[in-house]
């Protein structure tokens, strides 16, 4: 009797800005193999090209590295979803009191965790689970130097962290954001390796840094559509002048301006089911 095999995966990819460096590399020692005089100018070529590809990794929404998810897709669009994302925790006192402004409005979100932040919160991350938030991968130590990890460095970091928030919530994360947003070219294979989408979003609020909850709340709703992803801060937020953090007094008003424009607010993993 014949045995149905699993099928299996596609194959990585590289995007074709990735795919035409490995050309221009291959090339460039083709051609000082031919003419050794012609590696100054080579040299130059290759330089250029590695500037072109670190400015990428330092534009978070950009796609020439890779897919990255900037918006919901657009059937989520059509139903006039949103994702609220909410980045670098759990915190323990400023998570618990997102999700208890998230129930009083009956919405969900999305939060990026840190695995060693989780370790310490196992049960603040079971929490998030338990009122229909998703947990995702936000890596394991979130590095300053993320950006300039190699390969082996990068699977440790996601792996991790994979493994870390999985064993805590029971749910394998299926989204993952850069640290700060900035990655290299190193990162899309081992994301395609683990089964990770990469995700950044569509508008921001700065409120790591920016202390003022109008500005905030002007940021995240100038031309607030159906399919946005918005980014926020649980853990490393700013304090306001009156000392809460920023997302405390700036996440009602925000949900309130979302009920009234008919968005309704939902997991990444909701919008795309």
């Amino acid at each position: 009797m014949a045995i149905d095999k699993a099928p299996l995966p596609p194959r990585w990819r590289p995007s074709p800005l990735i795919a035409a460096s490995c050309g221009l590399h291959a090339a460039a020692l083709a051609g000082v193999l031919v003419s050794p005089d012609w590696w100054p100018g080579l040299l130059a070529l290759l330089v250029a090209n590695h500037a072109v590809l670190t400015a990428c990794g330092l534009v978070p929404r950009s796609n020439w590295l890779g897919p990255n998810l900037t918006r919901l897709p657009p059937a989520a669009a059509a139903r006039r979803e949103v994702a609220i994302t909410i980045d670098d925790g759990p915190d323990p006192e400023v998570t618990p009191q997102v999700l208890a402004l998230l129930e009083r409005h009956g919405a969900r979100a999305t939060f990026f965790c840190i695995g060693e932040r989780a370790l310490r919160h196992p049960a603040l991350c079971r929490e998030i689970v338990a009122r229909g938030h998703s947990v995702e991968n936000h890596s394991q130590q979130h590095r300053h130097n993320f950006s300039f990890m190699g390969l082996g460095g990068l699977r440790r970091e996601l792996s991790q962290a994979q493994t870390t928030l999985a064993g805590i919530t029971g749910q394998a994360p299926q989204f993952f954001r850069a640290p700060a947003g900035l990655r290299n070219p190193m990162l899309d294979p081992v994301l395609h390796a683990l089964g990770l989408k990469l995700a950044s979003w569509t508008r921001r609020g700065f409120d790591t840094r920016t202390r003022d909850p109008q500005l905030l709340l002007q940021r995240l709703t100038q031309g607030l559509a159906a399919g946005d992803i918005l980014l926020l801060h649980d853990g490393n937020a700013a304090r306001t002048a009156g000392g809460q953090p920023a997302i405390l007094e700036v996440l009602s008003p925000l949900l309130e301006q979302l009920a009234a424009a008919g968005l309704v607010p939902v997991t990444l993993k909701e919008a795309h089911a």
